[in-house]
C-alpha cells in the first residue's frame, strides 16, 4: 500500500459556526418562529385493539456508524417500547418536514399507551436545523446518541458507502483519495466532519440540557451490550426488563445477537463489515487531529471514552 506523506503539523479547524448567543435567547426565538404546524391540529390513529401513533417520546438522534441499529434492536427487546422501522429524516429533510408533524405521526408504530415511541434517523446529529426543530416539537423529549471512536467512525462510514457501490457494480475511489489532499489530511471530507462530536454537540445544547440527552458508549455497546442498555432503561424510565440472557456472541458473524422469547435474530449482514487497511501513518495523523476535539467534548459533557 503506497505510503503517504503529510505534514507534521495539523490544525484543528472546526467548521464555520454561527456566533453563539445565550441559550435562552435562541429559545424564545425559537417559540416565537412560524411553525409549518400546530401540535393541537394532530389526529391520533386509534386502532380497534387500542394502540395509536402518536409522537415519539425519545429519539435516537445518531450518530451515523455509531451503531444506531443496534441500539434500536436491542430497545426493541423491551415491552415497553414501540419502534419505528426505518429512518423517518423528518427534521433533516425539508420534503418531510414540510409536510408537518401529522405527517411525522403517521410514521409512528402503533402503541399502546403505556409504551414509550422511539425513532432513529442517525443524520439528525450533525444537521444544524434539527436541534431547533425538535425543540419546538417537545422540549422536554429524551433524546439517545450513541458514539464510537472518532477514527473508527471514519472508517465505518467509508465502508458503508463503499459497499453500497459495490453492490451496484460502481467504482469507489480508495479511502486514501478521501484522506487525503495535496499530501495533507482532508479535513473537509464529510466522514471527518461527522466525527466532530464537540461541534456539532455544542448546537444541541443551545436547546437541551446535558440531562436530556443520554451518551450511549458505541464501543462498549459492541464489546458487552448489556451493561449499556441498563444505563438507557434507567434514563427512559423504564422497569428493567432487558437481561443478560437476551445477548450472546455469534462467533460466526463476530458480534452479540439478539435472542427473545426463544428466537435468535441479528443485525442484517451488512452490519460488521471489515474495515479497510490504511497506512499506519496516515491512520496516526487521523487519531491526531481527533485528540484536541476529543478533549473538548470529554469536557463538554463531563465524561471521557476509551478513543485514541
Amino acid at each position: 500500500m503506497a505510503v503517504f506523506l503529510l505534514g507534521a503539523a495539523l490544525l484543528f479547524v472546526q467548521p464555520q459556526a454561527v456566533p453563539s448567543r445565550p441559550a435562552a435567547s435562541l429559545k424564545a426565538e425559537a417559540a416565537t418562529q412560524k411553525e409549518p404546524f400546530r401540535k393541537g391540529d394532530l389526529k391520533e390513529s386509534v386502532h380497534l385493539n387500542g394502540t395509536l401513533q402518536r409522537l415519539p417520546q425519545t429519539i435516537i438522534i445518531g450518530v451515523r456508524k455509531g451503531g444506531t441499529r443496534a441500539l434500536l434492536e436491542m430497545l426493541s427487546l423491551h415491552p415497553d417500547m414501540a419502534a419505528a422501522e426505518s429512518e423517518v429524516h423528518f427534521f433533516d429533510w425539508e420534503e418531510h418536514y414540510s409536510n408537518g408533524l401529522q405527517w411525522y405521526v403517521s410514521q409512528m408504530p402503533f402503541s399502546y399507551p403505556y409504551q414509550i415511541t422511539v425513532e432513529k434517523t442517525p443524520a439528525y446529529f450533525t444537521s444544524p436545523k434539527v436541534p431547533e426543530r425538535v425543540y419546538r416539537m417537545n422540549k422536554l423529549i429524551r433524546l439517545l446518541l450513541i458514539l464510537r471512536d472518532p477514527t473508527e467512525r471514519v472508517l465505518s462510514d467509508y465502508t458503508q458507502v463503499f459497499f453500497n457501490h459495490m453492490q451496484k457494480h460502481k467504482l469507489y475511489p480508495s479511502i486514501e483519495e478521501f484522506l487525503v489532499k495535496d499530501g495533507e489530511l482532508n479535513i473537509n471530507y464529510k466522514a471527518i466532519n461527522r466525527s466532530l462530536y464537540y461541534f456539532h454537540m455544542q448546537n444541541w445544547l443551545k436547546y437541551f440540557p446535558l440531562d436530556h440527552i443520554h451518551i450511549v458508549d458505541g464501543d462498549k455497546l459492541i464489546k458487552d451490550p448489556f451493561p449499556e442498555i441498563v444505563k438507557v432503561e434507567r434514563f427512559l424510565n423504564l422497569s428493567p426488563q432487558i437481561n443478560a440472557s437476551n445477548f450472546y456472541f455469534n462467533k460466526t458473524k463476530g458480534f452479540y445477537c439478539l435472542r427473545d422469547s426463544g428466537r435468535d435474530r441479528c443485525l442484517h449482514e451488512s452490519k460488521g463489515r471489515a474495515h479497510p487497511k490504511v497506512d499506519p501513518i496516515l491512520l496516526e495523523k487521523l487519531h491526531g487531529y481527533f485528540r484536541e476535539p476529543n478533549q473538548k467534548f470529554f469536557e463538554l459533557v463531563g465524561r471521557t471514552f476509551d478513543w485514541h
